[in-house]
């Protein structure tokens, strides 16, 4: 792979094209208090048939960008200010919206955050379901009817063809998330985008739910794409995972690289704060001190910097670009500057000095 300079993607230099690949994207929002510099040259692509997790704190820009992959920003006053979303060959940015509705649902299935406002209280779920089908497959409503049976069927819900005739506040919150995930994959999308899909859910239906997906997974041979907080759901699913901080990427590899050889100090910070019960031993979780930045007025240096124990001044005066350390594990951090030489070269070129 050929690394990029000032922020911009590493370009696979063979092999089969990714799925998805989303370049240098760039979101804002405008409120009546200023910008909100929501994701800030993001990239980052996905595989045909591989799982891919992003993973961060809240507000670090995870759900702007797969919404803005659905093309689903509020504008106003959100706006895709520059960057490209490459899916299967096409950029969807460039898209009028009636092309765009024959891609959502249909090739590009979301399940999202809180499945209670993602189902329409006044239809029954079967109804919904069928509202997808019918807009995406050239089939009448009997057809439809019998594949979204088939669909809850799929996803797990008991005795579907009564579930289909109920609404959504007559399911728990399992089966709500078992309806989103049936409504998600009933037109057979090719890649499916996961949204905090089992946030709301406790700890027995959450390992449910991510069973189901990777059993899904392996049978319909999908996409998957999870945003996800939390690091034990990410160990479960994903062969790939991106790390995201203040609109940024700051390290991305397989879930090998990054659970066993992280290199950004934040991606550090993400793994101390997760409890381990292989550990003989109990220790106390670790705690990432200080706040994220305020993202109205983004830092010209490492967004990270004021809370990174191992901060430089170069840290706090530019903004590190992405370096490949190895295959595929690639870092935004100036601590592995002297590992690409391009990196010293900028440095040098920017009258930028090193100093702790």
């Amino acid at each position: 792979m050929e690394t990029a300079i000032e922020g911009k993607a590493f370009a696979p230099s063979s092999g089969e094209a990714p799925l998805l690949s989303i370049e240098d994207l760039q979101v804002s929002f405008y409120t009546y208090a200023g910008e909100v510099h929501a994701v800030r040259g993001v990239s980052y692509s996905v595989k045909k048939g591989s799982s891919l997790a992003v993973v961060g704190e809240s507000g670090c820009g995870k759900t702007v960008t797969v919404q803005s992959v659905m093309r689903l920003i509020p504008t106003p006053p959100g706006r895709i200010k520059g960057g490209r979303i490459i899916f299967k060959g096409k950029d969807i940015l460039a898209l009028s919206e009636k092309e765009m509705q024959s891609v959502r649902g249909k090739e590009i299935g979301m399940i999202f955050q809180d499945p209670m406002t993602g189902l329409n209280p006044t239809m029954n779920v079967g109804s919904q379901i069928v509202e997808a089908i019918v807009k995406h497959q050239r089939v009448d409503k009997a057809t439809a009817w019998e594949k979204a049976v088939k669909m809850l069927e799929m996803v797990e819900i008991p005795n579907p063809k009564v579930r289909a005739l109920q609404y959504p506040h007559q399911y728990s919150g399992g089966m709500r998330q078992r309806a989103m995930i049936a409504m998600a994959l009933a037109c057979e999308p090719d890649l499916l985008i996961a949204d905090e899909p089992t946030t709301s859910l406790d700890v027995t239906i959450q390992s449910q739910i991510l069973d189901l997906l990777l059993e899904l997974q392996e049978r319909l041979g999908m996409t998957i794409i999870i945003i996800t907080h939390n690091l034990g759901v990410v160990a479960r699913l994903a062969n790939e995972i991106v790390v995201m901080y203040a609109g940024k990427v700051v390290e991305q590899g397989t879930s090998s690289q990054i659970f066993y050889r992280p290199l950004h100090p934040y991606t550090h910070a993400l793994l101390r704060s997760v409890p381990r019960l292989d550990r003989k031993t109990r220790t106390a979780l670790a705690s990432i001190p200080g706040t994220p930045p305020d993202l109205f007025v983004p830092p010209k240096g490492c967004a990270f910097a004021p809370r990174c124990p191992r901060a430089m001044k170069v840290c706090l005066e530019a903004d590190a670009f992405p370096m490949e350390l190895e295959k595929e594990h690639q870092v935004s951090c100036w601590l592995y500057h002297e590992s690409n030489p391009r990196a010293a070269m900028e440095l040098e070129k920017g009258g930028v000095a090193i100093e702790r």
